[in-house]
């Protein structure tokens, strides 16, 4: 996509949503052979507004000076969705999280995308 920089970092988070759970299903499938619940219970583990937002934790101070304005634009973006299983901060910041690497997917950044999607599966 040419104009990725006019998404919103809500459709920035709609991507990396998307992205952000296959690459986790994939780390799945890529361990150990399993029954189909125990690959759904083990993606669950971490694809979930929690973990994301730990990740960002994790990871925040080392991103760059774009990408820190990525997470501030999508964290303090409002949504007419609200959070069902945990807080709002949570929430938003695993919004941010996901808009980063909808970000990242979009602009073609895919090492940088593929070092933080690996962050995210680190226990």
């Amino acid at each position: 996509m040419e104009k990725f920089e006019q998404l919103s970092p809500l459709a920035l988070a709609f991507m990396g949503d998307a992205i952000h759970t296959a690459f986790v299903r994939e780390w799945v499938l890529n361990g150990n052979l399993n029954k189909m619940n125990n690959y759904h219970n083990l993606s669950k583990k971490f694809c979930n507004a929690k973990k994301q937002k730990e990740t960002l934790e994790k990871i925040f101070d080392n991103l760059t000076d774009d990408e820190k304005d990525i997470v501030r634009k999508a964290r303090n973006c409002h949504s007419k969705h609200s959070a069902k299983n945990f807080d709002e901060e949570t929430y938003k910041k695993a919004t941010a999280f996901e808009s980063l690497l909808g970000f990242l997917h979009l602009s073609g950044k895919t090492e940088r995308l593929m070092e933080i999607l690996q962050k995210s599966v680190e226990e």
